[in-house]
């Protein structure tokens, strides 16, 4: 494997670190799910969880490392999923923790940042242009910068699910991965490549929110002037170099997916697996649903990476899904443009 940042002997440490709360996540073969989709699937349930999100396990190594070395205080930009993530990490440790987030952003994911005793700043603007924002933050106030898929912490702490992935005694073709800022894509293929290197690494992005899937394509930085999807945590429009390069050397393939498949995958996980999900949580299902033939009779796995969702919106979303029509009316994306 070609050198980058990640150390599997870093990442084995990390799930020593960790709380174990966000350990060890229910992984099982979903029959109804397969039947209904032509391939083994299972699930890997990342929402089970005091955060609802696989962000908990980045964090707790980011709270330790700062904790230890006696800082106070962090600032990050997110989407909503991290900044609950750091909250509750931080807490914990007596951090003094500032969120930027959009204003825009689903509300249950503000409200329980603010419920877990972070400050939070909203931006008129997307995701980069709260990223903007916290590192002026950081600068002014001296602090540091927590980026999601920037600082490695980040992805080794998605990286111990690829350890539990890759450990599991049923054996994998594919796994199929959310792709947004690249931390959790990046950390699970790399672990997966490492420990099982003949598994097939997919990873998964909005056609609204393509920036990263360019970029993996194109082997260069690809940035975008605006996302429009109801996916949210993986809504992002300027691709760091740096995640981009891990995911070049650990990812098989990068594809796009329509908004329409993905209220189809979050439909299903919820009528055949019984799981709320939020809609980045189902990208995997959305890229079966739209190559089936790719995935035939192949064991798949898919991580369930979050269940914040607002609950007018999912059910919205759910109550319209037609075949292959658009179920989101314009202007109901959600995400902001620009």
């Amino acid at each position: 494997m070609q050198r980058l940042r990640l150390d599997m002997a870093r990442i084995q440490a990390a799930s020593r670190a960790i709380d174990p709360v966000f350990l060890g996540t229910p992984h099982y073969r979903c029959e109804a799910l397969g039947s209904e989709l032509g391939c083994m699937v299972s699930l890997k349930v990342e929402s089970v969880n005091p955060v609802r999100s696989f962000k908990g396990r980045g964090t707790e190594l980011i709270a330790n490392g700062l904790a230890d070395s006696g800082e106070r205080a962090v600032v990050c930009a997110s989407a909503g999923n991290l900044g609950q993530a750091l909250a509750w990490s931080g807490r914990s440790r007596g951090l003094d923790v500032t969120v930027v987030a959009s204003r825009y952003a689903p509300v249950v994911k503000l409200d329980r940042i603010r419920a877990l005793g972070a400050r939070l700043e909203l931006v008129d603007g997307d995701y980069d242009t709260a990223c903007a924002r916290a590192a002026a933050i950081a600068r002014s106030r001296g602090i540091r910068q927590i980026e999601d898929g920037v600082d490695v912490e980040t992805c080794d702490g998605a990286a111990t699910i690829g350890i539990e992935l890759a450990s599991d005694p049923q054996p994998l073709d594919t796994v199929v991965v959310a792709l947004g800022t690249g931390a959790l894509a990046s950390g699970v293929g790399f672990a997966v490549k490492a420990m099982t290197p003949e598994v097939e690494v997919i990873c998964v992005q909005p056609r609204g929110a393509p920036a990263m899937t360019r970029s993996w394509h194109a082997r260069c930085v690809v940035t975008t002037n605006s996302v429009d999807t109801i996916a949210d945590g993986v809504a992002g429009r300027i691709p760091n170099p740096d995640a981009l390069q891990d995911l070049l050397v650990v990812v098989d393939d990068a594809v796009l997916v329509r908004e329409a498949s993905i209220v189809a995958g979050m439909r299903l996980l919820l009528n055949h697996a019984g799981l709320v999900v939020e809609p980045s949580a189902a990208l995997g299902i959305a890229a079966i649903l739209e190559d089936r033939d790719r995935f035939a009779g192949r064991r798949v796995a898919t991580i369930v990476c979050g269940g914040n969702v607002d609950m007018d919106a999912y059910h919205r979303w759910i109550g319209t899904v037609s075949g292959d029509a658009d179920p989101v009316p314009a202007g109901e994306h959600g995400t902001h443009r620009g």
